[in-house]
């Protein structure tokens, strides 16, 4: 049975496959003379399988062009502790070797949000984590380094007071990488071979010129005073003009080859293959629209070329395509070239190319080769800066306390003294942080295209001044069933919240599975917590009718033998039949529900001969015994769905994976730490095979289970593993593909889940995730008062200091609450489709909504049966188109789809326009929430939905009249604006 809400799971649950960035073959070729070369084994991404396939124009929108680990978010010593009061510490660990720590209380958001962050240099990198903060529990240096997996060192770190060590401790963060990059761009003829011939072209095509104005401005190079990349800037040695950009605060200079010095004596023109053959990233501008033979790596002989971008134009249509060579060593970077890899929008080409081959020469240094050598130069420095520091041991240059407290402020004795040494020290460190800024060696933040790009993860405000605390939560059509302390309510939008349960029912846990017709709760009262399981057409007749449910009147609706169950789990495809597995103490019972027939379930209200309760329908299978008592749990598909089902579960210290069929027991990871504090298992389908997220602490590690010996599962490393580690450490982690995200108390963490590489950090005072199935739910704090545009004088006052790099605007902080203020927290939603960029259905509206035009009642319900209308900037052919290819790429689906169900989403409009004359006006200060304006939102909708609104207007518009009449700020719209601030990314979600 296929099915929109099992859609939603995969893109979810992460259905996908490495080859989107290319499969590893060895490359042979042949030169001139017509010898065999060897180009060794390279990873070729092509975004086709057939390289030949024509694009249609406007057929590819996507989102996921990201820098990955971008400097504005990593270099972290620049930009949080460089100018300004910090403390750094020197230690030496259990084996002798030394290390630094630099601690300093981050004061976001006015003081709404702060926390500490903490840097520590080892000769095996750099570790990075932020911790909360405790206005009344004062944060010792070894708990930083226990959060840091760092327990036994040789004797207590020392503070060092003397200001120069900021000098010293930016120059180990600058073997991070470069901010800036040089690349190669080689113009090659049709039919050229070789290297000797390809650079012996001396000038180059018009569509060669074409593109190199596309890619940046030609310079002279004499007197240039911006970064040179390794050219001549004084005597014209290296020729006399070039090729220069910035992109997102990086600068970037092309080495090419037509204006490098040419030789007419030397054919192997050594003076240009002095630079582009020791670019890490070349690209290679190839002339014919079908050159042949096609180009192989082996054409370029150099040792230190790791990826080449092949480049070619087709004058006819206007159009490049891109081709990626990657040295197998290379991690996987992306994003993923588009299916044909065509590309009509020139500068959407430029952005791209871009992004492609900085995130190559990022990934490129992760490599071992690379890897190794700035393991041997950071060792070199911390060795050598430790060396210098020791004689100051007796110099009372270094503070002799084992374990000072990291204080916010400084200690009240000798507070002139102390004082005027952070004022030195700050003076030393604004006047380094200036330094690197004029020379061009500062990460800046997001420019040009950057600042005004739409993020998938922008939120839309769901409901405002939500007044309750969220437990749980789970879609249900377009509105939400939120578990609370008021007991369990149906959210939609601003409409008035309709109760569904009473407080009677703590519910923990909730799945709403509307193709089944079912509601799934965990309700969990110490010794009398059980299992229970409704009749969702049943639960949606009482909402009509008003009846509130209380535990009394859900006695038939429990589920035997669940007495005393702590958690639960279902699998997420379900087209034979629906797992529950649920953990009692140390025993975990597996219970499954066999449907004979698939129900529609718009129809199920007023046509299920089915009783009330579908208790008789779940059986009970088998009980499996466990050694501890699980702290997560997840199910895990097998491909074939008989003997090779899985459950993952994560206790003591350590995640196992269960057979369901035996119950047998097999270690998938072992966690090497004092304490663990274990946040998901989220399983992550790869080319068919199973494969595991396992989050805990500050890591997230990759592993894949694979079938073995009939039953068996063998669990070993692979190629594929990967491990890294968040920031902060997370409450709760979704996986979007290709996205994964991490909510903390007071920040969103945005990584790729192919790779892990950090994509955005956002804060967000008092965050807590409700609900992430499907769409993603989350409530944030919000002051009632609106905030003046100009900010607080703190982040007036920002402006003018060296720690802000040219070219950001100014930030915008929400000011403090103040005496008499009250603090209201508003549920948003982040739609999946933005993440995934596909079209996801939903098979049922709103319960709120009924089917036929009624009077309206108290709880908001007999809404006009409307289709809702995007704004749309494409035909409804290059819709289809979209989403179809979209589908196949990411999921493999077919572009064939089952019916549409009648219960197609309505706006709600109407309804609010109506609740507003019946309350006498709008809300004041209400947050109207409007549909995303951008393609991957709204235009990814089925055709059938894109009729004309009574309104007259876009649901999908950018702005709401009514809330810009209402005074409504910016950020209404889209809490998630980047902004250009030198500080953390500060989200106001008011």
């Amino acid at each position: 049975m296929k099915s929109s809400v099992s859609e939603d799971l995969g893109c979810r649950r992460g259905d996908f496959s490495r080859k989107h960035y290319g499969s590893v073959e060895l490359l042979i070729s042949s030169d001139a003379d017509g010898a065999i070369q060897r180009a060794g084994r390279f990873r070729v991404e092509n975004g086709s399988s057939d390289e030949n396939a024509t694009a249609l124009p406007g057929t590819w929108r996507r989102t996921d062009v990201h820098l990955e680990n971008p400097e504005y978010h990593t270099r972290w010593y620049f930009k949080y502790f460089l100018g300004q009061v910090h403390q750094n510490y020197i230690g030496n660990d259990a084996e002798k070797s030394p290390f630094f720590l630099s601690v300093t209380l981050s004061d976001q958001n006015n003081q709404r949000v702060p926390q500490y962050r903490a840097i520590l240099w080892r000769k095996t990198g750099t570790q990075k984590i932020c911790l909360p903060y405790s206005p009344t529990k004062t944060l010792s240096v070894k708990s930083i380094l226990s959060a840091m997996n760092l327990d036994k060192f040789e004797k207590g770190p020392r503070e060092i007071f003397h200001p120069e060590i900021q000098k010293d401790l930016l120059v180990l963060e600058e073997q991070e990488g470069s901010v800036n990059f040089k690349f190669g761009v080689l113009f090659a003829k049709d039919g050229q071979l070789t290297d000797d011939d390809m650079f012996s072209n001396e000038i180059g095509s018009d569509a060669f010129q074409k593109f190199l104005n596309l890619l940046g401005d030609t310079i002279t190079l004499k007197g240039w005073t911006g970064y040179r990349g390794g050219l001549d800037t004084k005597n014209d040695t290296t020729g006399i003009h070039s090729v220069y950009t910035i992109y997102q605060g990086h600068e970037i200079m092309f080495h090419v080859s037509t204006m490098l010095p040419y030789s007419k004596e030397n054919k192997q023109q050594v003076e240009r293959k002095r630079h582009i053959g020791n670019d890490i990233v070349t690209i290679v501008f190839q002339e014919g629209e079908e050159p042949s033979p096609a180009f192989k790596p082996s054409m370029i002989r150099s040792h230190f070329t790791h990826i080449f971008a092949l480049v070619r134009y087709d004058q006819q249509n206007d159009n490049y395509r891109l081709k990626i060579f990657s040295e197998e060593s290379v991690p996987l970077f992306g994003p993923p070239l588009p299916s044909p890899p065509v590309f009509t929008d020139h500068q959407e080409f430029r952005d791209f190319l871009l992004v492609k081959l900085i995130n190559g020469e990022k990934a490129t240094l992760e490599t071992p080769t690379f890897a190794q050598k700035r393991r041997r130069t950071l060792d070199m420095l911390i060795r050598s800066l430790y060396q210098d520091l020791m004689p100051d041991l007796h110099k009372n240059m270094l503070n002799r306390r084992s374990f000072s407290d990291v204080l916010p402020e400084s200690p009240k004795s000798a507070r002139k003294k102390e004082e005027a040494r952070q004022a030195e020290f700050v003076r030393i460190g604004q006047a380094l942080k200036l330094k690197s800024i004029v020379r061009g060696d500062a990460p800046s933040s997001l420019v040009a295209s950057g600042i005004c790009k739409k993020e998938p993860w922008e939120p839309q405000c769901f409901c405002s001044n939500f007044p309750h605390e969220a437990v749980c939560a789970d879609p249900w059509g377009q509105a939400l069933l939120v578990s609370t302390d008021a007991g369990v309510l149906l959210v939609d939008d601003d409409l008035p919240s309709v109760p569904v349960f009473d407080r009677t029912l703590p519910v923990k846990q909730m799945h709403v599975l509307e193709v089944l017709d079912l509601l799934i709760l965990r309700a969990d009262k110490g010794k009398d917590a059980r299992l229970f399981v409704f009749r969702l057409s049943a639960v949606q007749r009482g909402v009509e009718g008003k009846a509130v449910r209380g535990k009394c009147d859900c006695r038939e609706n429990k589920l035997e033998k669940t007495k005393g169950c702590h958690l639960y789990a279902i699998n997420t495809h379900h087209s034979r039949e629906l797992r529950v597995v649920v953990a009692i103490r140390n025993k975990l019972l597996l219970i499954t529900r066999k449907h004979s027939k698939p129900s529609g379930v718009t129809s199920a209200p007023l046509l299920s001969p089915l009783s009330e309760s579908p208790v008789e329908e779940f059986q009970y299978i088998r009980e499996i015994c466990l050694s501890d008592s699980p702290v997560v749990m997840t199910l895990v598909d097998g491909p074939t769905e008989e003997s090779d089902n899985l459950i993952c579960v994560a206790y003591r210290h350590q995640f196992d994976v269960v057979n369901e069929s035996t119950g047998e027991a097999f270690r998938l990871h072992h966690v090497e730490a004092n304490r663990v504090h274990f946040v998901a298992a989220i399983d992550v389908y790869e080319d068919g095979e199973a494969g595991l997220l396992l989050c805990y602490n500050y890591s997230c590690i990759y592993k894949k289970v694979c079938p073995f010996n009939g039953g068996s599962f063998l669990v070993q490393p692979s190629a594929s593993d990967f491990q890294f580690c968040w920031n902060q450490a997370p409450c709760a982690i979704v996986c979007a593909f290709p996205y994964l995200l991490a909510f903390t108390t007071d920040s969103m963490e945005i990584r790729l889940v192919v790779n892990g590489n950090l994509v955005h950090t956002a804060v967000v005072p008092q965050l807590q995730l409700v609900a992430s199935r499907s769409d993603i739910y989350f409530t944030a704090t919000a002051s009632v008062n609106e905030v003046s545009s100009g900010g607080s004088s703190k982040g007036a006052s920002a402006h003018n200091s060296p720690q802000t790099p040219p070219g950001r605007d100014a930030p915008v902080f929400p000011s403090s609450l103040g005496e008499g203020e009250i603090q209201s927290k508003n549920l948003y939603k982040i739609p999946l489709r933005n993440l995934v960029g596909r079209s996801i259905e939903r098979p049922l509206k709103s319960p709120l909504v009924s089917k036929v035009i009624t009077p309206p009642t108290s709880i908001g319900i007999g809404i006009a049966a409307i289709p809702v209308t995007h704004s749309l900037s494409l035909s409804r052919m290059e819709i289809k188109e979209i989403a179809s290819r979209t589908r196949r790429e990411l999921l493999g689906l077919s572009d064939e789809s089952g019916p549409r169900s009648e219960g197609a989403p309505r706006p709600k409009a109407k309804a609010r326009k109506r609740l507003e004359e019946n309350q006498g006006g709008p809300k004041p200060g209400t947050v109207r929430s409007t549909s995303s304006d951008r393609i991957t939102s709204g235009s990814l909708e089925s055709p059938s939905t894109c009729e004309p609104s009574a309104e007259g207007r876009s649901a999908g518009s950018d702005q709401d009249p009514v809330a810009e009449r209402a005074g409504s700020p910016v950020w209404a719209r889209s809490p998630f604006q980047l902004t250009a601030s030198s500080d953390e990314d500060i989200i106001d979600l008011k």
